[in-house]
């Protein structure tokens, strides 16, 4: 908490609101204290020295001292390998299964005793430490990830292995990728953050994190281009470091990347070819974007602050007398009656439905915004708490409903990582369909909590369904708008 967060937060006191979101802020942290287990003493941990080989389709099980490595080559090209017994699935990314092992690629021996999987697009080779390299069947080296390190618990009750992944690229090679970064498309030099947030009082270019993070890489270089995406949804940290070609009779620096996670496992996909091969490979696993409606392309007209009917008739007009294109009108939670999520202003916007009509026939739909967070008491959250045996909201670790400071006041959260909140959630969309509404846009899905400090987000010690796994905030958080945007586009699908 910087000297300007102080001063805000001050100022926030002197608001009602603000005083919520104070005694919300030190409720989470009085969740984490007693809902998170204190690691105490770790103890470090390397592969160790290589012990034997198992084939299996698509490549094969490499045994260390101290862990165990799965390589695999599936159809298609795309490489998975996971450490310490990690499998392609379960996953939020992945679609399915994941695709079928290439029965062709072929686990063999390779020089300085470790092994290699050779297929008809790429090579992975792995030393009898522990290092992996991803090559071109050529033979040139695309990127080597040195031996991973583990951090774990003395005590295996407090949690999991923390994580450090370290890897080297071309002298020539360019980062691309990591989600939304407000860094440009290509990443310069520097450290980002794994882990969703809205940031309070806007941003400008360097901010980091912004609203959507993904450790996902492309890499450019004149060897060839490769992505690499390791999936975990746990926080973790990107540290980039581009090379440096040698002039003259100088050596060349080769480019680095080090991913420090902070739980989950460590498993990852590499895809290799040119750009265009590299992601229609992704496409394929892990779905292809939906195809969005025309209009969805044209010109569009968002703000905070339409606080009637007749200002939105306005704007409408407005583009209209000037010859400007207009294909949809964004409506703000200003259309909400209390800010409280799907209600409409009966005030304000008198008949939504026929202000959609009329629209309409201009060629201009209207998008509605909607937020995760439910006003405690209101009809949804009364709903909510009916679904299933334990309700549909997000619960800390002694069973009680997490509760937050966001527009409406005091809110409670689905947990949008459980397939019957899922269900529940996409059906309330009937009532935005009934207004008329062509399109939705979610926001303050990172979760928001507002808080004079920290993450501004839900405790970390909050409990997710995980659709059956279990866990909580710190491997739910990222995959909370995820999961929202699934449940909205499945009840969309059914309606």
């Amino acid at each position: 908490m910087d000297g300007r967060d102080l001063v805000r937060a001050v100022k926030d006191l002197g608001s009602e609101r603000g005083r919520r979101a104070w005694r919300a802020a030190w409720r989470h942290r009085r969740s984490d204290a007693v809902g998170l287990p204190r690691r105490g003493a770790e103890r470090a941990r390397v592969p160790g020295l290589l012990t034997g080989t198992e084939t299996r389709p698509g490549g094969g099980v490499l045994r260390f001292a101290r862990s165990e490595l799965l390589v695999r080559v599936m159809v298609g090209g795309a490489v998975f390998w996971g450490w310490d017994g990690a499998g392609p699935t379960p996953s939020y990314a992945v679609v399915g299964e994941g695709p079928e092992p290439d029965p062709r690629a072929v686990l063999e021996p390779d020089t300085g005793g470790g092994w290699r999987v050779v297929s008809e697009r790429v090579t992975v080779a792995v030393s009898r430490h522990g290092a992996v390299e991803v090559r071109t069947p050529g033979g040139t080296v695309l990127r080597r990830e040195a031996p991973p390190r583990w951090w774990e618990p003395v005590d295996p009750r407090m949690g999991g292995a923390r994580w450090l992944q370290r890897s080297e690229v071309p002298a020539d090679a360019r980062f691309f990728g990591l989600g939304g970064r407000a860094a440009g498309p290509r990443l310069r030099d520097g450290a980002y953050r794994l882990w969703n947030t809205d940031p309070k009082g806007g941003f400008g270019p360097g901010t980091d994190p912004l609203y959507l993070t993904m450790p996902v890489q492309m890499v450019v270089a004149d060897a060839g281009t490769h992505l690499v995406f390791h999936d975990n949804a746990w926080d973790g940290r990107v540290v980039l470091r581009e090379g440096e070609e040698g002039a003259g009779s100088g050596a060349d620096r080769p480019g680095a990347s080090e991913l420090r996670m902070e739980g989950g496992p460590l498993r990852c996909w590499v895809l290799v070819g040119t750009p265009a091969r590299v992601m229609q490979g992704w496409s394929g696993l892990t779905g292809a974007a939906a195809v969005p409606p025309e209009w969805a392309l044209g010109y569009q007209h968002a703000r905070w602050g339409f606080g009637s009917a007749e200002e939105v008739r306005r704007v409408v007009a407005g583009y209209a007398s000037r010859g400007l294109a207009l294909s949809a009108v964004h409506l703000d939670i200003d259309h909400y009656d209390g800010h409280r999520v799907f209600t409409v202003d009966a005030e304000r916007f008198p008949d939504l439905p026929g202000l959609a009509r009329e629209l309409g026939e201009l060629g201009v739909r209207l998008v509605s915004i909607v937020d995760p967070a439910v006003k405690v008491g209101d009809g949804v959250h009364v709903s909510g708490r009916a679904v299933g045996a334990r309700g549909a909201f997000v619960r800390d670790a002694r069973g009680e409903e997490v509760r937050g400071e966001v527009w409406p006041g005091e809110c409670a959260y689905p947990d949008f990582t459980d397939p019957a909140v899922r269900a529940w959630w996409g059906g309330l969309y009937e009532e935005r369909l009934a207004q008329g509404f062509a399109g939705f846009w979610h926001d303050m899905n990172e979760p928001v909590s507002f808080a004079p400090f920290g993450d501004n987000t839900l405790p970390r010690s909050a409990r997710h369904a995980l659709d059956g796994a279990g866990g909580d905030h710190r491997e739910g958080h990222n995959v909370y708008a995820l999961g929202m945007a699934r449940a909205g586009w499945e009840g969309l699908v059914r309606l």
